[in-house]
């Protein structure tokens, strides 16, 4: 199934100009925000179809964090759903991770508001991240796993084939530079991943989409945008560093996070350093017999 195809010929007929499912029945009509909804509509697509990702899918986890990339990513599979573009059934899921002052009604009752079938998870993994890692540490890294580990339960017990997942361009390039600035290697967040144990798919369908336009989006859309309190407000993150350094390259070389983007899905090998990539020994020249050559 192409969707690129198939969502280009309804957004040129005008059609992603109206309706919807019941989560945008306050969205804007203006052009300017149709034009962000189109782009967005085209680059999950693209996606899909760049990664295969509805091969084989029946039923999806979505997980669901109360931030606006997560909202977002929400918003534009259901927006696809609704068109018929997406045959695979979704699952929102919160994890309710303990952590202090969070607001328990608020996911719930928006997800019931519009009609998404949701499942809220609670599990104390802020206590779990409060007593391992040392004072004035990072807890990203941690709160990252163990947060994943509950989600890959919860998408067994709800007999998903894939947790989807509202990581956008930015997150993939500053993962990108961390591994290369910090970790000594060229990796970064892939569109599409089998889990450690190869029973679940990772997706991550706002790959090529800005999280610029994901937060325009999320304030048109009128999210209820939950803030992260357990991490949000570490400073000297090296995250932070990185999207500082993208920003900074972005205003003064406008276009670049694109280029970017676009290098990583255009790798070369054979001009890189890693001899498991490439077989450099096999590179040889061939000879010239001496018969062959002509006079010195």
């Amino acid at each position: 199934m192409n969707i690129a195809a198939n969502i280009d010929d309804e957004l040129e007929s005008g059609e992603a100009d109206i309706g919807g499912h019941a989560l945008f029945a306050d969205a804007p009509r203006s052009v300017s925000f149709n034009k962000l909804r189109k782009r967005l509509l085209r680059q999950v697509r693209q996606a899909f179809d760049d990664f295969d990702m509805l091969k084989g899918q029946r039923r999806w986890l979505v997980g669901l964090s109360g931030g606006k990339d997560s909202y977002g990513l929400l918003a534009l599979l259901l927006d696809l759903k609704w068109r018929g573009l997406l045959p695979v059934e979704l699952i929102a899921c919160n994890l309710d991770q303990g952590q202090p002052n969070f607001p328990k009604h608020v996911l719930p009752d928006y997800l019931t508001k519009i009609g998404v079938r949701h499942r809220i998870e609670y599990r104390d993994t802020y206590s779990i991240v409060k007593e391992k890692v040392p004072e004035g540490a990072t807890y990203c890294s941690l709160c990252s796993r163990l947060r994943r580990g509950n989600l890959y339960r919860v998408a067994r017990e709800e007999g998903c084939d894939a947790l989807v997942l509202g990581h956008h361009r930015e997150d993939i390039l500053e993962t990108f530079f961390m591994n290369f600035f910090h970790g000594g290697r060229l990796a970064s967040m892939p569109a599409k991943l089998l889990n450690d144990e190869g029973d679940l798919m990772v997706l991550r369908p706002l790959a090529y989409a800005a999280e610029d336009d994901l937060a325009k989006f999320a304030a048109a859309m009128q999210f209820p945008i939950i803030p992260c309190d357990l991490c949000g407000s570490q400073d000297g993150l090296q995250r932070n560093a990185m999207k500082d350094m993208l920003a900074d390259i972005e205003r003064r070389m406008p276009g670049r996070k694109d280029t970017m983007l676009r290098a990583l899905s255009h790798v070369n090998p054979s001009h890189l350093l890693d001899p498991k990539l490439f077989d450099f020994s096999a590179l040889t020249a061939p000879r010239v017999s001496s018969d062959a050559q002509g006079p010195l």
